[in-house]
């Protein structure tokens, strides 16, 4: 049976070999889509035959880097089963006396958290109890730490979330339209229809990412899911950057100044047309002041309602609540976007949050989080981004 260290030695350097093949493919998987692009703007039959020839030399590299990858794959996954059996036979502690380290290592790619969880705390040498005068020396027990509970609004949840397999692109969006049909005869000529307005929204992908370092001691000692709190907090700075550019093209919304309750009531009335599903995107401070308002009946304004998320209305349209200073500028400001954002922004996303270990010259290991994305208005007149103004202060 194959030593562990060596098999998990040769696993990583197979995973280290898939990640410029993995780059190669997407590479080549870009140049295609821009391939498809230069065919709609072709302007003779020889620029698509070139285009055409391009095209299949592109393809069959293609297919011989997908097989590549493929054979590399079920290499790393047969070696990770062989890994995992002796593993499985290994014994659950060290015997007394016992000097041997015994180093296992899973996959830290597989998205399950028992895998990689499995991958950071069999990542570092095990040790066994060393003796001082004649008894154990036993390290302190490191507790488990208390991770503070946050509600965090998710804001990608509300706009609309569109797919991209290319760093860059323009995406057409047919603008709402009042034009309608007309009556006509029966066998008559069918009329012409207005066309549509299509605007071009043109989107450029970013790339956003960072690193938690995680001490080797940590990894050794801890008797809770490392990996657990290192996912959720990786989880909570991608939700955390998301948000940000997502508020940020909210208040790129157009400005409206609204003066008390009756300001944000005619505003969804006659400021926004009925065909949007318009919900209150608004600050903690601007809800706090709409919260204590009551009407002439002594009832509050705000209306609670179980059937949706946030489980409060106003008038009729959903309230979400967002922190001060992400939807305005500091503590304090009574702000918020009125409309309907799925129609108003769109998150182009060409890669959902992931998590991979990096080397680093401290005693310890890095995983390094990053997603990619772009976020853009795709209809001004979907929605307004107002300051709220208390009537008595107006």
């Amino acid at each position: 049976m194959m030593n562990p260290i060596i098999l998990a030695n040769r696993i990583k350097l197979k995973r280290d070999a898939l990640t410029p093949l993995s780059q190669e493919l997407n590479d080549l998987l870009d140049k295609r889509e821009q391939l498809l692009k230069a065919a709609d703007e072709a302007e003779s039959e020889k620029d698509l035959d070139d285009i055409q020839k391009t095209a299949d030399d592109l393809k069959a590299e293609i297919e011989d880097k997908k097989e590549e990858k493929s054979k590399l794959e079920d290499e790393i996954n047969n070696l990770e089963d062989q890994l995992k059996e002796i593993n499985d036979k290994a014994p659950d502690t060290l015997k007394d006396g016992q000097k041997e380290g015994a180093r296992a290592m899973t996959t830290p790619t597989k998205e399950t958290r028992e895998a990689i969880n499995a991958y950071v705390h069999t990542q570092g040498e095990t040790r066994d109890f060393t003796s001082v005068d004649g008894g154990a020396l036993i390290p302190e027990e490191l507790l488990s730490p208390k991770v503070v509970e946050t509600e965090a609004t998710d804001l990608s949840k509300y706009v609309n979330r569109v797919s991209v397999n290319s760093g860059g692109g323009k995406y057409p969006v047919i603008k709402h339209t009042d034009n309608k049909m007309t009556s006509v005869e029966e066998l008559a000529n069918n009329p012409k229809l207005a066309n549509p307005t299509i605007q071009n929204v043109t989107y450029d992908v970013s790339t956003y990412r960072g690193y938690i370092p995680i001490s080797q001691e940590v990894i050794d000692d801890a008797n809770y899911d490392v990996t657990g709190l290192i996912a959720n907090e990786i989880n909570g700075q991608a939700l955390n950057t998301k948000n940000h550019y997502i508020a940020e093209a909210m208040k790129a919304a157009t400005k409206k100044a609204v003066k008390g309750p009756d300001g944000l009531k005619t505003l969804v009335n006659t400021g926004i047309k009925r065909i949007y599903d318009v919900k209150y995107y608004i600050s903690a401070s601007l809800y706090n002041a709409l919260d204590l308002l009551k009407d002439k009946n002594g009832r509050y304004l705000l209306q609670d309602d179980i059937t949706v998320e946030s489980g409060k209305r106003l008038f009729g349209k959903e309230v979400i609540v967002l922190d001060d200073t992400l939807i305005g500028k500091k503590d304090g400001d009574k702000v918020g976007f009125v409309g309907d954002l799925n129609k108003a922004i769109t998150l182009f996303d060409r890669k959902q949050a992931s998590v991979k270990w990096v080397d680093h010259d401290i005693y310890g290991q890095l995983l390094a989080g990053y997603l990619r994305f772009d976020v853009k208005p795709t209809d001004t007149d979907a929605g307004v981004y107002v300051t709220y103004t208390d009537e008595a202060q107006a």
